[in-house]
């Protein structure tokens, strides 16, 4: 029997994805592209580390509707063990309306479906008990978000965890999430959701995360941040506490161009700024972090350091974002180390 290395845990949905002019508030606008494909932040993930040849599963809940079919389809044909994936009867699988615009902004609208009914039954704890990682991210509901959290408190210090809270449950606030902070080695987020979660600038947040008991903590950079950054001149302290970029273009080009992206990475003795190459063509930033997370964890499960994971992260996402969808652009194994050859002129 083949041991699973990384199983996920959290919602899966199908993906409805418009790419319009403009995301508004209160207007009218033209959609230019349409997609649907399947999503779940920890689903993506799994989907992505899967094509790139680590043997994965995934505990979640699905419709018994053509949309369900589709999710559960999807991963087995990169061989996501699927297993422990529950089919609920007479209910309709997950969705999401996605809103993503030419300027790299989206609006995600969740009707959570069958999600909503995972219960405690439906978790099998010596699955989970026998792979290296345990990646979650959130659920709509309560209910399910106390499960995650028992099942957070039972699993043995041999199961790592890695944890995408992503905007829902930063909402539930620093507090609330202890119970699953305290115990996560692996924590991504962007920058909005480290600040809504901590009231603290990335920086700040990641060491009190860190303090908190997270292990690493990585977060997705804006522009203007990344800005600053540049203009106080952080990247020139020499203190191996500062941080560092590791990119294949200097800092400066970074700032002035909108075809890059940047990650933050910390853990007790480091952190680092890990820069993007030049992205030629972005077509849908939906899923990006969840490439990004692909990245970092594939690093780890081949033995390299948070430095290097964050340069493998960038890499995926960097390849995602060139596709509409939350998957399509992820690479196999050939187009990471590829891809990697191209920007450090060395194997992988």
């Amino acid at each position: 029997m083949q041991t699973i290395r990384v199983v996920g845990f959290g919602a899966m949905n199908l993906d409805e994805l418009y790419r319009v002019q403009s995301v508004l508030a209160d207007n009218e606008t033209t959609v230019g592209e349409y997609q649907s494909s399947p999503g779940g932040s920890s689903a993506n993930t799994i989907y992505g580390l899967a094509k790139l040849g680590i043997s994965t599963g995934f505990i979640g809940v699905v419709g018994d509707d053509e949309a369900g079919g589709l999710l559960i389809k999807d991963f087995r044909e990169v061989g996501v063990d699927t297993n422990q994936i529950k089919v609920k009867e007479n209910t309709k699988t997950g969705k999401v309306l996605g809103l993503t615009d030419y300027y790299g902004k989206r609006a995600l609208y969740v009707a959570p479906g069958a999600n909503s009914l995972l219960n405690m039954d439906d978790v099998q704890l010596e699955y989970l008990k026998q792979t290296e990682f345990v990646h979650l991210s959130s659920f709509v509901d309560e209910e399910q978000f106390e499960i995650q959290k028992k099942v957070v408190d039972i699993l043995p210090p041999s199961v790592k965890i890695s944890f995408t809270p992503g905007a829902i449950y930063t909402r539930k606030g620093l507090n609330t999430l202890a119970p699953i902070l305290e115990k996560t080695d692996i924590l991504f987020a962007n920058e909005s959701e480290i600040n809504e979660l901590t009231g603290a600038s990335y920086r700040i947040a990641a060491r009190h995360l860190i303090d908190r008991g997270c292990r690493t903590v990585i977060v997705t950079l804006g522009k203007q941040t990344l800005k600053e950054i540049d203009e106080s001149q952080l990247m020139m302290f020499e203190d191996s506490n500062h941080p560092r970029v590791l990119s294949p273009q200097a800092a400066p080009s970074f700032i002035s161009n909108n075809d890059r992206f940047a990650n933050y990475v910390a853990d007790a003795n480091d952190e680092y700024v890990i820069e993007s190459a030049k992205v030629v063509r972005k077509k849908d930033t939906t899923g990006a972090g969840d490439a990004f997370a692909t990245g970092f964890l594939y690093g780890l499960l081949i033995g390299k350091g948070i430095e290097e994971c964050g340069r493998l992260g960038s890499i995926v996402a960097q390849l995602s974002i060139k596709q509409m969808g939350a998957r399509r652009g992820l690479p196999n194994q050939n187009g990471l180390r590829r891809r990697y050859q191209e920007l450090y002129n060395q194997p992988l």
